[in-house]
């Protein structure tokens, strides 16, 4: 390879490849962005089911499951992801009302 080090950062060579890197740069942020805010709408669940909250767990349970379809949609987090947290969120909150 004749990739050129600049600051110890590394350049591309090629123009696709300069493209390629600032691409990649913005699809990271915009995806660490909405895990971030998927895995926020988590842990405002599980906050509301330790403090036995169980109508906000519910309410907030019901955005959370749209912010994680989200970002299964997006391609942020696989199918099966998805799935498992809201399983985990659901059994959670089943647990309160047991």
């Amino acid at each position: 390879m004749n990739d050129i080090t600049i600051g110890g950062v590394l350049m591309a060579n090629l123009k696709s490849a300069t493209k390629r890197i600032d691409t990649n740069n913005k699809k990271f942020e915009l995806n660490r962005a909405v895990k971030s805010d998927m895995r926020t709408h988590i842990k405002h669940v599980e906050k509301l089911v330790a403090a036995n909250e169980l109508d906000d767990a519910k309410a907030k349970f019901n955005k959370t499951v749209s912010k994680i379809d989200k970002a299964v949609s997006k391609g942020v987090i696989h199918r099966n992801n998805g799935n498992r947290q809201k399983a985990r969120l659901s059994h959670k909150i089943n647990s309160i009302t047991a």
